[in-house]
């Protein structure tokens, strides 16, 4: 054979190969879904069986599991990490609630065509509008059902930024641990069976492709993934996804949006990673809107995580103060914009070869009243104090002259009741007149994902080819996609998770039950 004979020879080889190799890996994509669910068979015994699972304890999740248990159905809970309530305990405790009592003692008209309006506006009008209706709907009436449950309110409602009007409640704790403790009380009364260190490893379908089931690690040590012994636990009625967004999933969500890399920090606990929803699509579910990852505004670069200065941005400078630019003292932006508009503002902030150049937030004493955090955003620096605005323009390095012309001209604005330079509303706002100052560095944080599984109104998580459910799996709160849109306004998520999970619980509930053979 000649040397040029070898060549081609060798060439056919690697190519026939490379074919195989590919038909090999094409072989193996096609068969994912089937493997990542173990198929029932009509054998399948498990080492436990209750009526309804549910898969992750925050808002959601919790809600979910009570409301499927007040109707008599025996529900299980588990979560990967090793304590309950996810990014719901570390949530600032705000839900915005259409038509509460409170509205009505203050005076304040609202309806739920007002806050579809104004969520339809924050999402750019990419919000799925029947998912969107049956949270609005929903939200007075679970208000009044977390109260029952023995959460417990501040005696005041609050204007957050995108809503048209004040709207909003939040627990006296200022955070969601005012309401994931109490519903977590409520379920061990209830005999919710409770499990942490629970991870979900994949589905468990029957002959006719329902969902009766997962496989999980039990015992399982965040992030250790091998760890824990592997479990069968059955769900003769379904199985409930409350399992959040994937805002510390740091590759899963570059894959969605580049310039979300590692040096964006994120107010989202660790366990905030994409692993369920994979599984979701892996057995057909739809995913929507994935790229649609929400930036925190309130956030500042001088603490890791939620922190101190959002809860403080939140009910202090952003209603009741100013935000400026710190190398020219002026305002750039409505501080009472959808969460998107403000974020997209602030990021514009940079030097000439692209550094940040955090902005500055600052209020008064009068305002600053009602801010938990202070004290603590004080102590660790996060938030400053100036007795004069000479003195604030002097920490932060901002223009002392154009910080207070600024000023003087927000004062005129209040006076007059219009801001003509950014539009911002003014039914809360106060002027800038006396010290003490409080001052904090903003910058934002990868917060919540708007994208998700696609569910219908009972939800039901939807195939991706049919659109028609997939029996036995539902999903509510922030595993769902397209009820915010391109962007979820505050105070939203407590809505969107109790509402939504409450009518998990109660349409999984409504399911047909099917046998299972326990081991």
């Amino acid at each position: 054979m000649s040397e040029k004979q070898k060549m081609d020879h060798s060439r056919r080889q690697l190519l026939k190969g490379g074919a195989a190799l590919t038909l090999a890996g094409i072989g193996s994509a096609a068969t994912l879904p089937v493997m990542a669910a173990t198929q029932g068979k009509g054998q399948t015994k498990f080492d436990e069986v209750v009526d309804i699972i549910v898969i992750g304890s925050g808002f959601a999740g919790m809600s979910a599991a009570l409301k499927a248990r007040e109707s008599g159905d025996s529900v299980m809970v588990i979560d990967k990490m090793p304590v309950f309530g996810g990014n719901s305990t570390i949530n600032g405790g705000a839900m915005a609630v259409a038509g509460s009592p409170l509205q009505k003692q203050e005076g304040i008209e609202d309806s739920v065509d007002t806050m579809v309006a104004d969520m339809l506006e924050a999402g750019r009008g990419m919000n799925d509008v029947e998912m969107l209706k049956l949270v609005c709907n929903g939200t007075a009436e679970s208000c009044e059902w977390l109260t029952e449950h023995g959460v417990k309110w501040k005696p005041f409602v609050q204007h957050f930024g995108g809503h048209s009007l004040p709207r909003v409640l939040q627990t006296v704790e200022s955070s969601g641990a005012g309401i994931i403790r109490p519903l977590i009380k409520a379920a061990k009364k209830a005999g919710i069976d409770m499990r942490n260190q629970t991870k979900l490893e994949s589905f468990v379908k029957n002959d006719e492709g329902r969902v009766i089931g997962i496989k999980v690690r039990d015992g399982f040590y965040f992030p250790r993934n091998k760890t824990g012994k592997v479990r069968l636990f059955g769900a003769s009625k379904g199985v409930i996804m409350a399992t959040g967004g994937f805002g510390r999933d740091i590759e899963y969500r570059q894959m969605q949006q580049p310039k979300l890399t590692k040096e964006l920090d994120s107010t989202n606990h660790p366990g905030a990673t994409s692993e369920a929803l994979k599984q979701m699509m892996l057995i057909g579910a739809n995913p929507i809107h994935l790229d649609q990852i929400q930036l925190g505004p309130w956030a500042s670069p001088d603490e890791k995580g939620f922190g101190t200065a959002s809860q403080f941005n939140t009910i202090a400078t952003y209603p009741s103060g100013i935000v400026v630019d710190s190398r020219t003292g002026e305002r750039f932006f409505n501080e009472l914009a959808d969460r998107k508009a403000r974020a997209d503002a602030i990021m514009t902030r940079r030097d000439e070869q692209g550094n940040p150049v955090y902005p500055i937030g600052f209020t008064n004493a009068q305002g600053a009243k009602k801010a938990q955090t202070l004290a603590w955003g004080l102590k660790y620096k996060v938030i400053q104090k100036a007795e004069t605005l000479d003195e604030l323009a002097q920490l932060y390095g901002i223009p002392a002259k154009a910080l207070k012309e600024q000023v003087a001209r927000w004062n005129q604005a209040v006076s007059a009741g219009k801001d003509s330079e950014f539009g911002r509303p003014m039914q809360k706002a106060m002027k800038l007149e006396q010290g003490p100052w409080y001052g904090v560095r903003m910058w934002p944080k990868v917060h919540y994902c708007m994208g998700g599984v696609r569910v219908n109104t009972h939800s039901q998580v939807l195939h991706l080819v049919t659109d028609k459910p997939i029996e036995g799996l539902f999903a509510a709160g922030e595993a769902t996609g397209g009820i915010h849109g391109a962007s979820r306004l505050g105070a939203c998520a407590v809505a969107e998770g109790v509402v939504t999970g409450r009518n998990a619980g109660q349409m999984c509930t409504q399911s047909k039950r099917v046998e299972l053979a326990q081991a």
